[in-house]
């Protein structure tokens, strides 16, 4: 069924317009005015999601090689049986790639693989490419750059694309395989096709967008655009109007700029601020814009990077007189001529509130003007880039080409690069030994000439150091790993190159990579890969950004914090915290957040709590009412003084109120004739020493007051000068923002009103704690909100051996601190990249009993771990990995647990269930298959066998196990006709229990059964599904003769149920049966300290055959069916 969707455009009195994007082919433009505008929602089908690969022919496939005929790239059609079954290339193939012609511009949401038919060649991982021509290509990104792929030849994964690429070609680069074979691959592509608008600019060109009137004002604008270009300058739009408003969309250094000024007054030799957006924008790719503006409020998004903004200026208006150019900003009266630099490229579906411009031109409109040659086709070239892609191995090298009748030698590239060094070009001179080296250093161009004495003269770039002519030998646009100059090394260069040219003649790059021009090393042509590893900025708390090729580094300079991406402050939290380090009284900087956005402010530590004062307020008589905002000598902002009240134990302000003849509540009706604006700009009526919502003063407390037929001094409205104070202490309403006094307009009337500074105590979370008694409790919280960094301390003292402090899950991912034995604490997470695992361990027990410190930091760039004062240990992320931590669940303590022989874990399902209902959760799977299925995973550490695992049972004498073999081989049983032996299958033959962490994964559908561990594909003798599942049972199986499980179980799942969570979290449930001791523990940390006992190893007990199944033999099995069905494991 489609999704339906709301999608805004706009509509005029005449007739609508079209909207990109709207369901069927878009409506044709009217002759319109930008008058009389209606905002209306147009309604279309988002099904964008149609199979593009399988009608197409066989032309339309090309791969880089292919094993034979049968292997051919035209065979790669998902699902399909073609010739050898899919494609493969040569094995002596180094780039390998499969590309498909779309035969036209589509637009692509999501893509499909699958391996080789009935075969060992698969693709795990690849890139994917796109290109409008074929030629220049660009490599869509995600995350860490690679798209995961198959695990088997038959099962279909899809990937959805986290946005859509409108292209006609792709191209899939396989980047790993099965190890034990070969890659495999068949594809289909999904999506849908577009209308596309298009209109090519020379650089002297624009469109004049003309109104049928003077002015146009909008409070709303929307714009839209794609745009492809290799200049790095060029305003794509403008407009402004006689009172200072104006509105410009640039690139410059290939970036995108927004200058938007409402009525704001701009002083002469002020400079124009922009907002920037983007960055590489110059690649001959294209970029999407989308711009929306409300009143002031301003969101400018380009590709995925999106800004939020405030425009200047005090009008909520645009303001634009006569027209709007695209392309250019032309000078009035001067046809031809422009004021900055235009556009140079192609723009498509180009959209100004709802207005198709480059229809509009197209068709010839009068409110379209065109100035130079517009033309409504892209012909823009296509630029080949190849990009070098080691900073010690990449080279192009190349033969030169017959030199001019002149002589000498020329070259001439454009290159682009992060890395300050590298050597560019190094050319063999004849006659004699001498080298002309051409390098990046220190981000300056270096021209150099070597003689055989190693001698290096240099002189700037574009002067000749001799004057005699040079004849090249070849042309070497690399560096030798050990090519010394002056004595140090001269790295390789790593970025892109293209449009080369020597002795003025272009080298072809497409005979390079066919092998008939030259040779290279680490090379990747048709594409520039280069990265804006800064974009979006990842250094926290606006903190300065640099780059490499392969990483970045962040500049925490005057930022107040550190560490790799500046998360950690470097100020404490409060002066409770700086009291305890020892720290006398006297102003100090704290973070009232920590790590968090906001940043330090100054305060006065007296080593009570933090200290802010206020001035005096003198109002006299002036006949009306009088409003004053207090004013804190502390710069802190708004939030953070609310960051400060929030976590400090109490709070307090002192009001006082001199009057004479001046009241605060003694009115006919009861309404307060002065009252004062909480934190929040809430009007607060109640006096010091009074809890919220009562009109009275501390004397009517203490009855003190001077007329006790008042319940404030001041109400009294005597001649005599008196005064109400107290103390405001409720924290939620703290601190006093403002205050309105309103009883001095009579003759004589005097008040004074002074509001003192505001005192916080205490610091909650430092001497806050929680006792946990027994194994199951646990404490739930939000969930982590930690994707990019996140920071967690705190103390602890116990006497039990091992336990998790606290655990966050996801779908995948996960994070996770625990002692994981009684002299060492362990932080383990997974952001996509396999389980990290940090561990301290110390010399002296820390189950002592006594307060022990830690900190789990996790950023983008590192990890670390500090335990105590033992020494810090870090780890390095992955330069290209996943940065995201995706967590889904609570926060909340959860263990994974040990078990000896006798320990067991069952799980009884509440009701009788076909597992036909319960999905696989695996989002990347692509079928309609309703068979029956199981999805089983769990993760185990043992150095015992045999050993029972896991077993399910039903209601109808059917079972699953999994267990351990005498020599330690994993064994998969299945029992699914009770008429039948059970089918048996060993897809690890190697030994498993070695003391590491192993994660298993069992996927059945239908006949056909996947395990992770394995790479083939099994058959099952039957398809039929388990019916009425009764329980799951982990370790040992009471009445069965099994020899139970020793070690460590974790993350066990069987379709939607997680058995050991639901065990440990719900003990006395009726539908959980727990037997013998099971102790927590930490898988992860059991693998470590046991793998090293395990290495040369030998296991000598037991005489049966290496192939056995579980410890009791199939007939051991029948005859101990109904006692199974009731004893679960964990």
């Amino acid at each position: 069924m489609d999704t339906w969707t709301l999608n805004p455009c706009y509509l005029y009195r005449t007739s609508p317009v079209g909207c990109p994007h709207t369901f069927g082919e878009h409506v044709k433009s009217p002759d319109v005015t930008l008058t009389d505008v209606v905002f209306y929602f147009s309604v279309f089908a988002d099904n964008c999601n149609a199979p593009l690969v399988s009608s197409l022919p066989h032309s339309s496939f090309q791969s880089s090689s292919q094993s034979s005929v049968g292997y051919a790239a035209h065979n790669a059609k998902l699902n399909r049986r073609d010739g050898a079954g899919g494609w493969s290339p040569m094995v002596t193939d180094q780039e390998p790639w499969l590309q498909v012609d779309l035969r036209e511009q589509m637009e692509v949401t999501a893509v499909s693989t699958q391996g080789r038919y009935d075969s060992w060649d698969w693709v795990s991982g690849f890139l994917l490419l796109y290109s409008d021509s074929g030629r220049a290509w660009k490599q869509y990104r995600q995350e860490d750059g690679r798209i995961v792929g198959n695990v088997n030849s038959e099962a279909v994964v899809q990937n959805k694309l986290s946005h859509p690429v409108r292209t006609r070609f792709l191209r899939f680069v396989p980047l790993d395989w099965n190890p034990s074979g070969w890659m495999g691959l068949r594809v289909e592509v999904y999506g849908c096709s577009y209308k596309s608008y298009v209109a090519d600019f020379d650089g002297r060109s624009s469109l004049l967008y003309r109104f049928n009137q003077k002015s146009m004002s909008t409070v709303k604008d929307v714009i839209s655009l794609r745009f492809k270009s290799h200049q790095m300058e060029g305003v794509l739009l403008h407009g402004e109007g006689q009172r200072g408003d104006y509105i410009t969309l640039e690139l410059h250094r290939g970036r995108l700029d927004l200058y938007l000024n409402l009525a704001a007054k701009i002083w002469l030799g002020s400079r124009r601020v922009a907002v920037t957006v983007g960055s590489l924008l110059d690649d001959q790719h294209w970029h999407s814009v989308h711009m929306e503006r409300f009143n002031r409020q301003v969101n400018l998004t380009v590709d995925a990077q999106t800004s939020s903004f405030q425009t200047r200026g005090d009008g909520h208006s645009l303001d634009v007189d006569y027209e709007l150019s695209f392309g250019g900003i032309p000078l009035p009266g001067k046809p031809g001529t422009f004021l900055r630099r235009n556009f140079h490229g192609c723009m498509e579906n180009l959209y100004y509130n709802g207005i198709n411009v480059v229809d509009l031109a197209k068709r010839r409109k009068p409110q379209i003007h065109s100035v130079g040659n517009v033309t409504f086709s892209c012909s823009q070239p296509q630029l080949v880039s190849c990009t070098f892609l080691s900073s010690s191995s990449s080279f192009l090298s190349l033969p030169p080409p017959r030199p001019p009748a002149s002589g000498g030698f020329s070259a001439r590239f454009q290159l682009r690069t992060w890395n300050p060094d590298g050597l560019l070009l190094s050319l063999q001179l004849h006659p004699g030994p001498q080298t002309l080296e051409l390098q990046v250093s220190g981000g300056r161009l270096l021209l150099g000439l070597h003689g055989s004495g190693r001698h290096r003269s240099e002189a700037p770039t574009g002067e000749s150091e001799r004057e005699q002519p040079i004849r090249a030998e070849r042309i070497t646009c690399r560096a030798a790993d050990h090519l010394y100059s002056s004595g140090s090394p001269i790295p390789s260069f790593q970025g892109c190159m293209q449009l080369i040219f020597i002795n003025g003649q272009p080298m072809n790059l497409s005979l390079v990579q066919q092998g008939l021009l030259g040779n290279y090393n680490e090379l990747q042509l048709d594409t520039c890969s280069i990265k804006d590893r800064c974009l979006p900025n990842l250094c926290e708390h606006s903190a300065r950004c640099s780059q490499t090729w392969t990483s970045f580094s962040c500049d925490c300079s005057g930022t107040g914090y550190s560490g790799a991406t500046c998360h950690n402050s470097i100020y404490e939290s409060s002066c409770e915290a700086y009291k305890l380090s020892g720290s006398s009284s006297g102003f100090y900087f704290i973070d009232p957040d920590g790590s968090g956005p906001l940043g330090p402010t100054q305060v006065y530590c007296n080593m009570t709590g933090e200290l802010w004062a206020s001035r005096h307020l003198w109002l006299r008589s002036t006949g009306r009412k009088l409003t004053a905002k207090t004013s804190y000598r502390s710069a802190a902002s708004a939030e953070q003084l609310r960051a400060i009240v929030s976590g400090s134990e109490q709070c307090q302000q002192e009001v006082v109120y001199s009057c004479r003849k001046s009241r605060l509540f003694n009115t006919r009706d009861g309404s307060p004739l002065s009252w004062w604006l909480d934190r929040d700009g809430e009007r607060r009526s109640y006096w010091g020493g009074f809890l919220p919502g009562v009109q009275q003063c501390s004397c009517s407390l203490e009855e003190n007051c001077v007329d006790m037929n008042y319940f404030c001094n001041c109400d009294a409205d005597t001649d005599a000068w008196a005064n109400d104070t107290g103390v405001l202490s409720y924290k939620d309403h703290l601190p006093v923002s403002q205050v309105v006094v309103g009883d001095t307009n009579r003759t004589g009337s005097m008040a004074v009103y002074s509001v003192g500074p505001l005192r916080c105590y205490g610091d909650k979370s430092i001497w806050n704690a929680a006792s946990f008694y027994q194994e199951s409790s646990y404490l739930y919280f939000p969930t982590l909100q930690a994707e990019l960094a996140s920071d967690i301390s705190f103390y602890f003292k116990t006497s039990a051996p091992s336990g998790v402090f606290l655990e966050n899950q996801g779908l995948k991912d996960f994070i996770r601190v625990e002692l994981s034995s009684p002299s060492a604490v362990t932080f383990s997470f997974d952001v996509g990249n396999g389980p990290a695992v940090l561990a301290v361990k110390s010399h002296l027990p820390l189950n002592d009993r006594q307060w022990h410190y830690v900190r789990a930091e996790r950023n983008v760039k590192e990890a670390s771990l500090q335990v105590d004062q033992l020494p810090l240990r870090f780890l390095q992320a992955p330069a290209d990995g996943h940065l995201r931590l995706r967590l889904s669940s609570q926060l909340f303590v959860e263990v994974s647990v040990s078990f000896d022989r006798e320990s067991s874990v069952t799980y009884t399902f509440q009701e009788p269930f076909s597992v036909m209902q319960n999905r696989s959760s695996q989002a990347s799977s692509v079928s309609t298959d309703s068979r029956a299925r199981e999805d089983v995973a769990f993760s185990f550490v043992t150095s015992q066998r045999p050993a029972m695992l896991l077993t399910v049972s039903t209601f109808s004498q059917q079972y699953i196990a999994v267990i351990l073999a005498r020599n330690g081989s994993l064994q998969i049983w299945y029992h699914l006709q009770t008429d039948r032996s059970p089918d048996v299958f060993s897809p690890a033959l190697n030994n498993l229990a070695d003391g590491r962490l192993h994660r298993i994964r069992i996927h059945r559908v239908g006949k056909n059964l996947y395990i992770q561990v394995s790479p083939e594909k099994y058959t099952l003798s039957s398809d039929a599904e388990l019916i009425l599942i009764r329980s799951l049972t982990l370790g040992k199986v009471l009445q069965a003769a099994s020899k139970g499980f020793i070690g460590c179980l974790s993350s066990i799942q069987f379709n939607h149920v997680a058995p050991l969570k639901a065990a440990l979290t719900n003990r006395g449930s009726s539908l959980i049966t727990i037997r013998g001791p099971l102790v927590q523990s930490n898988c992860g940390a059991l693998a470590e300290s046991t793998s090293h006992t395990l290495q040369g190893e030998t296991h000598t007990s037991g005489g049966e055959g290496e192939g056995e199944g579980p410890s009791v033999h199939q007939n051991r099995w029948s005859s101990t069916r109904e006692a199974s069905v009731y004893i679960n494991t964990f």
